[in-house]
């Protein structure tokens, strides 16, 4: 019997250190990703976004063929057994997707579209997707992204951004608020979006009493 269990535990073992090294090469390829997004944050940044969007959808395509090699390391019905291995990879690079469609259209991302960038699948039934919870994870640190954007966006002399990254976090939140999170961690990131949403305030704030909302409030009217 118990050669039996010894025989299980080196399987199980050997699954997940095949897994281990596939998500450490997600990990590298999103830190790729993640350093080349960095760089719309600098005064020049915002011109080179479209470039800059571009570029990630390349190494996204990098991101489906990994993921695609992970999907072949363990049997399909067990996902949730080692979920733990690429949950925290898998918000990050939600987050990424989700950050480049916003750099793109200034729309939030769906479930559907990251599936599609991340070339897993939505419905858990048809095996490797993205679960619910991952999603929301990564919307929630694209807000803290954004409202890191929206400090930049006034040091380069982009007034209208702030403005527009405030009414989205402001609409992000009123929909988180419709949810029962009973997710601890999830719950505890919703709580920074709170943050989020008055560090952008005090941005916009700022800019009203200067008069440089206004200003170019005016100069677009024009």
């Amino acid at each position: 019997m118990f050669s039996y269990i010894q025989g299980f535990l080196s399987a199980d073992q050997d699954i997940r250190e095949d897994i281990r090294k596939v998500v450490q090469m997600l990990e590298q390829t999103a830190r790729e990703i993640l350093t080349l997004l960095q760089s719309v944050h600098q005064p020049s940044g915002f011109k080179e976004i479209p470039s800059k969007c571009a570029k990630a959808r390349d190494l996204f395509c990098t991101v489906r063929t990994q993921i695609s090699d992970l999907k072949t390391k363990f049997p399909v019905e067990q996902y949730y057994r080692f979920h733990e291995h690429w949950r925290f990879v898998l918000q990050r690079l939600a987050f990424l997707a989700a950050f480049v469609v916003y750099l793109e259209s200034e729309s939030l991302v769906t479930r559907e579209e990251v599936a599609q960038i991340l070339g897993t699948e939505v419905v858990r039934e048809k095996g490797f997707h993205l679960d619910v919870e991952d999603y929301l994870a990564g919307v929630l640190i694209m807000a803290s992204e954004l409202s890191r954007l929206a400090v930049n966006s006034v040091t380069a002399g982009d007034y209208s951004r702030p403005l527009r990254i405030s009414t989205f976090i402001n609409e992000l939140d009123s929909g988180f608020r419709l949810l029962n999170l009973k997710n601890d961690p999830l719950r505890k990131r919703y709580d920074g979006l709170k943050y989020d949403v008055k560090k952008i305030e005090e941005v916009v704030y700022d800019l009203s009493i200067r008069g440089l909302a206004k200003e170019h409030e005016a100069a677009g009217d024009k």
